[in-house]
């Protein structure tokens, strides 16, 4: 009898073990395709540090581009990685194919950091990698100084009144930093302006 509680105690700290331990992922745990088509492991970025970006062409922050394009040529032989996940989730403001979207993001922004395929980051069927981004850090909230916070803050409340406590993504170019773990350090929403989050980079560098 003793032995057979002995048993059970020590069953059930295996599975407490096991449960943590499969709840502590990090960035490195997933996969996605590029633009190209190539499954890519988000392990081949080991030790860099990450910024990853819902991307659209025809929004409103799709001027970003050169933000963000500027921030990888600033700090990328420190360890910096931009990623783009192209998505058209948002008011059909990324309606065109992989090398559409890499061809508008070369000839007017410029782009040289990886595109990935288009992909969706809410719903059943977002992303694994965005699923993972969301519990990992919530809606941060829109710059109040932005000239389209009020907008969106809005549109948004007409579509939920309780938007706002939902780890959703928001809208396009919202952005997650990576630290050199893997692990997700900041959540930036699309009122945030790239150069704006110099410092946060600098800090993971």
């Amino acid at each position: 009898m003793k032995r057979a509680k002995y048993l059970s105690i020590l069953a059930a700290i295996a599975c407490l073990i096991s449960c943590k331990t499969s709840t502590m992922t990090t960035i490195y745990d997933y996969t996605a395709l590029s633009n190209k088509g190539k499954e890519v492991s988000m392990a081949d970025y080991r030790g860099k540090v990450l910024l990853i970006v819902n991307t659209a062409s025809k929004c409103g922050f799709t001027p970003q581009y050169d933000g963000l394009e500027a921030l990888y040529k600033k700090y990328r032989e420190r360890g910096l990685v931009v990623i783009g996940f192209p998505c058209d989730q948002f008011g059909h403001q990324e309606p065109g194919t992989d090398e559409q979207i890499e061809e508008f993001c070369r000839m007017n922004h410029g782009v040289t950091f990886p595109l990935m395929s288009k992909i969706e980051v809410n719903g059943e069927s977002a992303h694994p990698i965005y699923k993972w981004l969301k519990s990992k850090a919530g809606f941060a909230g829109f710059a109040a100084e932005h000239p389209l916070s009020k907008l969106l803050d809005e549109m948004l409340l007409k579509a939920d009144a309780d938007y706002a406590s939902k780890p959703d993504i928001k809208w396009n170019f919202t952005k997650f930093l990576i630290n050199r773990k893997g692990e997700v350090v900041g959540r930036f929403e699309p009122t945030a302006e790239p150069e704006g989050m110099e410092k946060a980079i600098e800090e993971q560098l």
